[in-house]
């Protein structure tokens, strides 16, 4: 076969149609995907409310936090739709423009929080390795102007899943999947099918995912020399979270990123599969979107403070409520002259003669 041709087929592979009938999928991603969009909306929600309108000054790391926020919102809130097609038997059944849409989001998040990831990741190590140029390049202008490259550059990338139709019927197993039969007409050429898949893999995961690996080792390492020299504790705490960070972006993203470039090659050129391993995987980044709120709070001091604020706020309106409530219900229960009210498990005796009162 050339690789400026198309294959003649145009039905699923075999392990395709073993997947779109395997019931593990129609169990394990509903179960993932519903665990995601519980964490990740209300988190994710609470994390842009205080981004937005809680942190002062907006510095150029706050504008990316809140770009990361708005992509995990958006997967999180399309994921119900994932989870009725998978629980329904891989049976897509809201159209063509909701399918491209849940689709591009899938990637979309993805990319766009490796890349985002890796520009948060050279902002610190700017500050971190070298914090005399940092006041050059941290600049909020910088942080837009990088937030609308990405987009655009992502809009162009995915351009041609955005001009198909990505859903397809598969008759004889009388469904309707998205995006999980593609097909060829899609690209050109075999040649143009490996080029798309390779340059996502390489300009969109591999180059921004060394990057990100080589800004927090070297952030590591700086943290660690500190930590030596002055003991704090804070600088461990940088440390371990630095870990935790870079851990969980290679686990989110490079399993899928790997098994699709393999799948997509075994494809092309030897007629096999892995298509299940891939749809697994592709949990994985998902996981990353209700993960970044729990990140923005153990990594911003100020994004901590307003949290705690935030559920002091609440607590001490609680305390407030059940005062007023206490008070009423004392109101409510004078007897010769005087009352009893119970408060934190102790009786106390109250005289009606009083003036003071809490209502």
């Amino acid at each position: 076969m050339s690789l400026l041709s198309l294959p003649n087929e145009s039905h699923p592979d075999n392990e395709t149609l073993a997947m779109l009938q395997n019931k593990v999928i129609w169990v394990a991603l509903p179960v993932v995907y519903s665990f995601v969009a519980l964490i990740s909306i209300p988190g994710n929600i609470i994390s842009l409310w205080i981004l937005m309108f809680h942190s002062k000054p907006i510095t150029s790391s706050v504008i990316l936090m809140i770009n990361l926020s708005i992509t995990d919102l958006a997967l999180a809130m399309f994921l119900p739709f994932q989870i009725h097609y998978h629980a329904n038997g891989n049976n897509w059944t809201f159209g063509k423009e909701l399918c491209n849409v849940v689709t591009i989001m899938f990637y979309v998040n993805m990319y766009c929080t490796i890349l985002t990831i890796m520009l948060i990741s050279l902002e610190r190590y700017v500050g971190i390795v070298h914090p005399m140029k940092s006041t050059m390049w941290r600049k909020k202008r910088h942080a837009v102007v990088a937030i609308l490259v990405i987009w655009l550059l992502l809009l162009g990338a995915l351009y041609p899943m955005e001009s198909t139709d990505l859903m397809y019927e598969v008759k004889h197993l009388n469904i309707t999947t998205c995006f999980d039969v593609l097909k060829w007409t899609m690209l050109p050429s075999i040649l143009s099918w490996a080029l798309f898949i390779i340059g996502l893999f390489f300009f969109l995961f591999l180059i921004p995912s060394l990057i990100t690996v080589f800004c927090y080792v070297r952030i590591i390492r700086k943290l660690i020399q500190t930590s030596n020299r002055h003991g704090t504790g804070h600088e461990k705490r940088s440390i371990y979270l630095a870990m935790v960070v870079l851990i969980m972006f290679i686990t989110c993203f490079a399993p899928n990123n790997f098994i699709l470039l393999v799948h997509t090659i075994v494809r092309l050129f030897y007629n096999k599969s892995y298509y299940f391993a891939y749809k697994l995987t592709l949990t994985l980044s998902c996981l990353s979107s209700c993960v970044d709120p729990f990140l923005y709070y153990f990594a911003c001091k100020e994004f901590r403070k307003k949290a705690l604020d935030l559920l002091n706020f609440r607590s001490q309106s609680l305390e407030r409520l059940e005062t007023r409530r206490g008070s009423l219900f004392s109101a409510l229960t004078f007897s010769s002259g005087q009352c009893e009210v119970w408060e934190n498990g102790k009786n106390h005796r109250y005289d009606s003669t009083r003036k003071e009162s809490d209502m």
